[in-house]
C-alpha cells in the first residue's frame, strides 16, 4: 500500500539517535541511518525528506524526555539537594554508554561550523528549557535567600557549567571530578 510506512517509527527514531548521538550530526549520513534503522534510505527519505528532518524529529522525543527526567530531578524539596541530584542525572547522562556518549546537543552544536537555522532553533529550545526549568526552582519561595547571585544568573550559570562539564567527561572521562566540580559550584552558589 503506498503511502503506508513499513516500520516501527519510535524504533527507527530511537535508532536514529543513538546513530546521531555516537557519531555526531555532521558526521551522519543517510546511509548510515538506513543500516543503523533497518529501513532503507529511500524509505526514510519518502519519510523524512531528509537527514535534518530525521534528526529534528528524533531530537524532539530526545528533548521532551531529557527536560521530563530533569524537572524530575530539580523536584527535590531543599535546593542542596535538588541541584545535586540535577547534575546527577546530568552527569549520568553524559557518561552512560560505551563508549561514554556524551551531550548530544553540545556534540551536535560543536560538530559543524555552519548549522542550519532550524537545529539551531531546537539546540537553543534545549538549553532555553533546561534554564527555564532551573529559574523556576529557583523562584519558588522556599529559595529565597539561599542564592549568592540573581535567580535568572544562576540558572544561565548552571547551564553553562553543564556544557563545560561535557568537555570535562570528554577529555578526563572522571565522574569524580564532574561530580567535585559540580559541588564546588553549588558551593560559590549556595549561601546555606
Amino acid at each position: 500500500m503506498v503511502g503506508v510506512r513499513q516500520f516501527n517509527e519510535d524504533d527507527v527514531l530511537d535508532k536514529a539517535l543513538t546513530l546521531f548521538w555516537s557519531k555526531g550530526y555532521a558526521n551522519t549520513t543517510m546511509q548510515q541511518l538506513a543500516e543503523a534503522t533497518g529501513v532503507q534510505r529511500g524509505s526514510l527519505y519518502n519519510a523524512y525528506g531528509d537527514k535534518e528532518t530525521l534528526f529534528l524529529r528524533a531530537f524532539s522525543l530526545y528533548r521532551e524526555k531529557y527536560v521530563g527526567q530533569m524537572r524530575l530531578a530539580l523536584g527535590e524539596p531543599r535546593l542542596r539537594e535538588s541541584l545535586r541530584k540535577f547534575f546527577g542525572f546530568v552527569i549520568t547522562s553524559m557518561t552512560s554508554g560505551t563508549p561514554t556518549r556524551g551531550c548530544l546537543s553540545t556534540k551536535t552544536a560543536v560538530g559543524s561550523e555552519d548549522l542550519d537555522d532550524a537545529i539551531q532553533i531546537v539546540l537553543k529550545g534545549l538549553l532555553d528549557d533546561i534554564e527555564a526549568a532551573i529559574f523556576e526552582r529557583f523562584s519558588r519561595a522556599d529559595v529565597e535567600g539561599q542564592l549568592a547571585l540573581p535567580a535568572r544568573q544562576a540558572a544561565r550559570l548552571i547551564v553553562t557549567m553543564t556544557r563545560g562539564l561535557v568537555v570535562i567527561e570528554r577529555i578526563y572521562h572522571d565522574e569524580k571530578r564532574m561530580r567535585a566540580t559540580a559541588d564546588s559550584l553549588l558551593t560559590l552558589l549556595l549561601r546555606d
